[in-house]
């Protein structure tokens, strides 16, 4: 199939790292040459060994899920002849904690607003199927345990 990779890239600029006190902030390099600042969030790091200004782990993941729903969804319509002209959407994602006791990315709500153009519109009911397909065919929803839901979709 594909490989897909990403450079991960931090430095220790503190004499204090046994004594937890260093920054995370690092920088995130994809094959195409953007570099992204990333740190933890401050709501688990909290500053200044965080960065709330960086993209953290759990937004790259809420982001992953969104996008690759969206880029689904965008195909899907175009084979059905659907013309969207734009799609927005504001995923959150929601922190629990797991059997263990330990912190997961348990839920993520995909809340869509996409408007179209053209001679043939979709129903309530096609833009949910169109949700539904998309959701099984997305690639990172089919790489994770984690429960996606998508809110804000015409009612049928």
């Amino acid at each position: 199939m594909s490989e897909h990779k990403a450079i991960i890239d931090w430095k220790c600029t503190s004499p204090d790292f046994l004594k937890g006190r260093y920054s995370r902030e690092h920088t995130w390099t994809f094959d195409g040459g953007v570099v992204v600042p990333a740190s933890p969030s401050p709501s688990v790091v909290p500053a200044p060994y965080s960065n709330p200004a960086h993209v953290d782990p759990e937004e790259a993941f809420v982001a992953a899920i969104s996008s690759c729903h969206m880029l689904t969804y965008l195909y899907l319509a175009s084979r059905q002849g659907f013309v969207v002209d734009s799609y927005y959407d504001e995923a959150i994602g929601v922190m629990t904690k797991n059997e263990r006791g330990v912190p997961w990315v348990s839920l993520v709500t995909l809340h869509p607003r996409i408007a179209y153009s053209g001679e043939k519109i979709p129903t309530p009911v096609d833009e949910q199927h169109l949700h539904h397909l998309a959701h099984e065919q997305c690639f990172i929803a089919n790489s994770i345990k984690t429960e996606v839901t998508v809110r804000g979709v015409r009612d049928a």
